[in-house]
């Protein structure tokens, strides 16, 4: 059986007040006894910051990104390496807005995967669809395209992944898939894992990616694929986040 895990990326936002205001009012309002994982993927810049802040506790801390090189003449890159001596667990990896603003490729995204995972950090993998291509039935062809590059080039490691599928259509913009059409999209997802792998299918953690938030988390996270959430605007809000992880117990 898989828990549930949700995951928080603050994109371009925070500061060093309001990064510690936000943990401390989630810390504070979390349950002991609850079963989902939760993690936190932040700048950069506050990496350092949140390691002494989530040390120790139930929240994990995680990147929004990670290079492919190991290191090097690559300037503003961040290596595994680096990453792990601040204590991430978790990179978030082909997240949309990098594929759209920073021409990461399929093959890119699959080498960072590749990188997170020789480090012992487990990568976000992202996958979705544009509006035009799902209002031209390309989804499937989308998502499986992107998740095969990653199985290709990480072979018997790809059940160490987690997969985050997140419709492009539907990141900051308010819209949102039915449960039950996120609910196929990870079903085809699953599919496709199995025939890769029987453990990696099992194990992998699908989350839906597509403005989750408070109001519409617990039919999402009810669908039978749907293992938990990459939560952009709702990650923000320390009550709304522990409404998300609430419906995840």
């Amino acid at each position: 059986m898989r828990t549930k895990l949700i995951a928080g990326n603050w994109k371009m936002n925070g500061s060093l007040a309001d990064n510690e205001q936000l943990c401390k009012a989630i810390l504070a309002g979390m349950n002991a006894s609850q079963t989902a994982g939760v993690a936190v993927c932040a700048p950069a810049v506050y990496l350092s910051q949140l390691q002494n802040l989530l040390s120790g506790t139930a929240i994990a801390l995680g990147s929004q990104d990670i290079s492919s090189h190991e290191k090097g003449a690559f300037t503003g890159e961040l290596s595994a390496a680096m990453l792990k001596e601040f204590g991430v667990r978790y990179a978030i990896v082909g997240h949309s807005e990098r594929r759209q603003y920073h021409g990461e490729t399929d093959t890119s995204v699959a080498l960072k995967a590749k990188a997170a995972l020789a480090a012992g950090i487990t990568p976000i993998v992202c996958v979705g669809e544009s509006l035009a291509e799902r209002e031209s039935g390309k989804t499937e062809e989308v998502v499986k395209r992107q998740l095969a590059a990653v199985i290709h080039e990480n072979g018997h490691c790809i059940s160490e992944i987690v997969v985050a599928y997140e419709p492009v259509w539907a990141i900051g913009t308010g819209k949102t898939a039915t449960p039950e059409m996120a609910q196929a999209v990870h079903a085809v997802l699953r599919a496709q894992l199995h025939a890769a792998s029987s453990v990696a299918a099992e194990r992998v953690q699908i989350l839906y990616g597509g403005s989750m938030n408070a109001a519409n988390a617990a039919s999402l996270l009810s669908m039978a694929d749907i293992d938990g959430g990459l939560i952009g605007g709702a990650a923000l809000k320390a009550a709304d986040f522990l409404t998300i992880i609430a419906a995840a117990n």
